[in-house]
């Protein structure tokens, strides 16, 4: 028999901030949903268009990882789609999920993480004249005899 293969992975921005519950066992499970967006051409023009994936996290990385998902932050999952179907008031309901097997956190919120660095933070600040510095307060200039 083949074995099929069932594989995501997926980078966007979250839609909303991640909610965190417990199963009855304490298993715990954080919830959250992408955006993915990108774009397409329509014509002369290019359109972004975006998907929504809500995607779950399971066990002590859940617990771990659910201060850190904020709307707005960007991720990467890597994981595998799975599909339930219930009844709820008599009605058929269902649903595909992303189960996430590994998570990294990527970008800053909304921004991206392209805030500009506060001086004296460790992040090099440029002259305006081409040149860069650090947190070096002691007034000497770079040397030039650099080994490579």
């Amino acid at each position: 028999m083949a074995t099929d293969i069932n594989h995501v992975v997926l980078v966007g921005r979250l839609t909303r901030d991640a909610e965190l519950r417990y199963t009855n066992s304490g298993t715990a499970i954080c919830a959250f949903s992408i955006g993915n967006t990108y774009r397409t051409k329509q014509g002369e023009n290019w359109v972004e268009e975006s998907n929504f994936f809500n995607c779950v996290l399971f066990g002590r990385r859940a617990e771990a990882l659910h201060q850190y998902l904020t709307k707005g932050k960007q991720i990467g999952i890597d994981g595998a789609l799975r599909y339930s179907k219930w009844e709820q008031e008599g009605q058929p309901r269902s649903k595909v999920e992303v189960h996430v097997n590994d998570l990294q956190l990527l970008g800053g919120g909304r921004d991206g993480g392209n805030r500009p660095a506060e001086p004296g933070r460790g992040a090099p600040q440029h002259d305006g004249n081409g040149a860069f510095g650090g947190d070096d307060t002691s007034g000497s200039d770079f040397e030039d005899d650099v080994p490579f």
